[in-house]
């Protein structure tokens, strides 16, 4: 059976979007950290690991994206998960003061929080905040997570569909130490820094519109070495076997100081 560790308690997204990836019976390893999630499939403690990389609300999970840039991992596989907040707690919503959760989830059910009048407490995960508000036990305090969760936990539903937008997905990534073979509907993650010279980036644009290859996102991060200088995190369309992307690839490392392919993997359908 497949192992899959993943940042967070039993409930979080995470754990519910690995299900919903493999498709098949796989045993979940929750983990505290996200380092310590890539960690365990580097020391071959798990199979694979999932990592949350952005949302289509609060935009991109930094930490994610930079533990990218110093893993030995490969990605093999993405998915977009829906995102359905609920409201959890002993207590009824005009009791509610105070809210627990992950900053990710806080910052996407704002209104909801805001419209209440609610103070807020960042926790480390979504599921874990359940686990929190359990232990406290008193009707003023609540916490938004999933229905897993809920379930999970034993604790009841106050108020569901409380995310600022319904139309909510967080894109996770899969990662192990085998790469994906080419499918013929892939996408490949890159980052590279780049030399400070007029035109370096555009260059590089210019290079994947060349050879008739789809961007599907570009995102600049800060360099945690120098101050003021940025890596870039990039998809486009398309299998590093394939001899076009390889071509590509390598005309692009003419104008980096510095690129990783972070693998090429078969490119997620949003349901």
């Amino acid at each position: 059976m497949k192992r899959v560790s993943f940042q967070g308690e039993r409930g979080a997204y995470s754990e519910a979007a690995a299900k919903s990836f493999f498709d098949e019976e796989i045993e979940t390893v929750p983990l505290a950290t996200f380092a310590e999630v890539l960690e365990s499939t580097k020391n071959n403690k798990t199979d694979f690991s999932i990592l949350p990389v952005e949302n289509s609300i609060e935009g991109s999970v930094g930490e994610s994206y930079d533990l990218l840039f110093s893993t030995e991992l490969n990605v093999v596989g993405e998915y977009y998960h829906r995102i359905e907040h609920c409201l959890i707690g002993n207590g009824k919503l005009e009791e509610i003061d105070t809210v627990y959760s992950h900053p990710q989830a806080l910052g996407q059910c704002r209104n909801f929080i805001e419209g209440h009048k609610m103070k807020t407490v960042p926790t480390y995960d979504t599921a874990g905040s359940v686990k929190i508000i359990k232990d406290i036990g008193t009707n003023n305090i609540a916490c938004i997570a999933s229905k897993m969760a809920s379930d999970l936990y034993n604790m009841p539903i106050i108020s569901d569909r409380i995310a600022n937008n319904l139309n909510n997905y967080t894109r996770f990534l899969i990662l192990s130490k085998q790469q994906k073979k080419e499918t013929g509907r892939d996408k490949t993650s890159i980052i590279f820094s780049i030399k400070h010279e007029p035109g370096s980036l555009f260059r590089i644009i210019e290079s994947i519109h060349s050879h008739n290859v789809n961007l599907t996102k570009i995102e600049s991060r800060p360099n945690k070495t120098n101050a003021w200088e940025y890596n870039f995190y990039v998809d486009f369309e398309g299998h590093v076997d394939n001899s076009i992307i390889s071509e590509m690839i390598e005309k692009i490392k003419k104008n980096t100081l510095f690129l990783k392919i972070l693998g090429s993997y078969p490119a997620a359908r949003l349901d």
